[in-house]
C-alpha cells in the first residue's frame, strides 16, 4: 500500500505555483474584456478557445510561465468533467501549479484527483522519460478523501496492468494480504483440494489445471461502531486462455485483465478502511488461472455448486461465472445488507456500452438510483441493466439446473447476470458490475491499460450510507 504520487507538490510553494484558470464560452468573453492587452493578443493569435481539454500557457517576465487557460466547454466540471484535468499534468511543462476560480470544494477535489489519475503511468518495467507537471492541494477540500480514492485507483491499476507471470493467484493473494495487514483486517485462503474439502467445487474445477493452485481469498475488517454488513466479490482470474475452447491470439493479449474485477473490488475495499467506515466487511475472491492442461475442465461436464445447483458447462471461456457462483453462495449464506461483485465477465457489456460505462444489475431499485448519481458525482460512468425474467429460459439446460454459456448470444451480459443471481437468491440487496478494466487508447484520465471502473461509484453509495 506503499503508493507515492510524483505529481503533487506537497512543499510550500504556493507563491511560486503557475495558477491555472479554468475557462468557459462566457468565462472567456469576461476575460478577453479583463485581461492585459498583452495576454489578450497573445491568446488570440495563438487561436485559442475554451473547447474541453483545451489550453494555453501565457509568457511571462524571463520566459517563465505566467499562467495557463484551460478550456471547461460548458462549465459542468462536477461528474466525468473532472477527468478532463487529467489532459495536463503530462502536457504542461514540468513545474508546480494550482487551479484557481472553482467555487466548490466538491469540484476543486475532483480536479486534484482527475489531475492524479491523469498523471499516472505504469513505471515498473520502464523508467518515465519525464516527470510530471506537479498540483498543489486546492484549499478547504478534503485532500484526505481525494489520496483515499487515488490510491485505490492506483492500486487496481498496478494489479491490472501487471504481466500473469508475476500477477498469477499466488501474487494476487499476496497483494490482498498487504492491503489487509495495511489496515488490520484477517486474511484467509482456501487453495488447492481444500476447495473440494470446503465445498467450493467450481472454483476447483476452473483453475485446477494451472500450475498455481485455484484458491478463495477471504479478508474480514470491522469499522468502529459497524452498523451495517457488506461483502464485496470480485472475479480474479489472473489469465484466461479460453480454456479448452481456447481463445485467438487477439483476444488473449490482454487477458493478464481478467482479474480486473478482483481489483476494482480491492480497490474499494481499501476505500473503505482506509475511511474507517461503520461497517462488517467481507471481501471474497476466487483467484484461478483458467489454463490447458490434461486435467481441464471441458464442455460437456456437469458439476454442482457449492449451493446445490447443477451446472452444465458449454463453453471453457464462460468460467468467470462459474467462480463467482460458489464465492456469491458463500457471500449469500451470511444475509449481509449489501453484496457488491464487480467482474471482467462478458463482450457483450462491452458491445452495448463501450469500455467506459459498465453496466449493473440489481433488483433493488432504490440501490440502482443511488449508483446511478454517485456515478456522476464521481465521474465514474454506470448504467443499470435490466435482470429480465424472460431471459431465465436462455440459461436452461436439457441436463442440468442451468448452463453457463446460453446458445444464440443475444443478451449476454443480462444472461449472465441472471446466471449470477441464482446465486444470491436469499439476499435481498445486491448489486453486479460487468467492468471492462482497460482503455484500449488514452483519454483525459484515463490513459491507455488498466483502468479501475466502478469502485469510487459504489464508494461514494456506501459512504453515504454510513452518514
Amino acid at each position: 500500500m506503499d503508493i507515492v504520487f510524483d505529481c503533487l507538490e506537497t512543499g510550500d510553494a504556493g507563491a511560486d505555483a503557475v495558477p491555472i484558470w479554468p475557462l468557459t464560452d462566457d468565462g472567456f468573453s469576461a476575460w478577453l474584456e479583463s485581461a492585459p492587452d498583452a495576454d489578450t493578443a497573445w491568446a488570440l493569435a495563438n487561436g485559442f478557445a475554451p473547447r474541453k481539454g483545451e489550453f494555453l500557457c501565457l509568457p511571462g517576465e524571463g520566459g517563465r510561465i505566467k499562467s495557463v487557460l484551460f478550456g471547461v466547454g460548458d462549465g459542468e466540471f462536477g461528474g466525468i468533467e473532472a477527468r478532463g484535468y487529467g489532459v495536463l499534468p503530462l502536457r504542461l511543462p514540468e513545474g508546480v501549479y494550482r487551479i484557481e476560480g472553482l467555487e466548490s470544494a466538491e469540484a476543486r477535489e475532483q480536479a486534484m484527483l482527475g489531475w492524479i489519475l491523469g498523471a499516472y503511468r505504469f513505471t515498473r518495467y520502464r523508467t518515465p522519460n519525464r516527470r510530471p507537471a506537479r498540483i498543489l492541494a486546492p484549499v478547504d477540500i478534503d485532500e484526505s478523501r481525494v489520496m483515499r480514492l487515488a490510491r485505490g485507483m492506483t492500486l487496481a491499476r498496478n494489479l491490472i496492468n501487471t504481466p500473469t507471470e508475476e500477477m498469477g493467484p499466488d501474487d494476487l493473494e499476496a497483494a490482498i494480504r498487504e492491503a489487509g495487514k495495511a489496515y488490520g483486517a484477517t486474511v484467509e485462503s482456501t487453495k488447492g483440494a481444500a476447495l473440494l474439502e470446503q465445498n467450493y467445487p467450481l472454483i476447483h474445477w476452473v483453475g485446477r489445471a494451472s500450475a498455481q493452485e485455484p484458491r478463495l481469498v477471504d479478508l474480514r475488517w470491522e469499522g468502529p461502531g459497524a452498523s451495517q454488513t457488506i461483502t464485496l466479490v470480485g472475479k480474479g482470474v489472473c489469465f484466461d486462455t479460453g480454456g479448452l475452447d481456447v481463445k485467438p491470439s487477439s483476444a488473449m493479449l490482454i487477458m493478464k485483465k481478467d482479474m480486473g474485477g478482483a481489483a476494482c473490488i480491492l480497490a474499494l475495499a481499501t476505500m473503505i478502511m482506509d475511511a474507517k467506515l461503520p461497517v462488517t466487511l467481507r471481501v471474497l475472491i476466487p483467484a484461478v488461472e483458467n489454463s490447458i492442461s490434461s486435467n481441464s475442465f471441458r464442455p460437456g461436464d456437469v458439476m454442482k455448486a457449492r449451493n446445490g445447483i447443477t451446472v452444465e458447462n458449454r463453453n471453457t471461456d464462460a468460467e468467470g461465472r462459474l467462480v463467482l457462483a460458489d464465492a456469491l453462495a458463500e457471500a449469500a449464506s451470511e444475509e449481509p445488507d449489501l453484496i457488491v461483485d464487480m467482474a471482467t465477465l462478458t463482450g457483450a457489456a462491452r458491445v452495448a456500452m463501450g469500455a467506459d460505462i459498465p453496466p449493473f444489475f440489481t433488483d433493488d431499485d432504490d440501490l440502482a438510483a443511488a449508483i446511478h448519481g454517485a456515478g456522476e458525482a464521481m465521474g465514474d460512468p454506470v448504467w443499470r441493466l435490466p435482470l429480465f425474467d424472460g431471459y431465465e429460459r436462455d440459461i436452461s439446460s436439457s441436463v442440468a439446473d442451468i448452463t453457463n454459456a446460453p446458445a444464440g448470444g443475444m443478451a449476454g451480459s443480462i444472461t449472465a447476470a441472471l446466471f449470477l443471481r441464482r446465486f444470491v437468491r436469499n439476499s435481498y440487496i445486491w448489486v453486479h458490475f460487468d467492468v471492462y478494466g482497460w482503455c484500449q487508447r488514452a483519454r483525459p484520465g484515463r490513459p491507455e491499460g488498466a483502468e479501475c471502473n466502478a469502485a469510487m461509484a459504489m464508494y461514494k453509495v456506501i459512504e453515504d450510507r454510513c452518514a
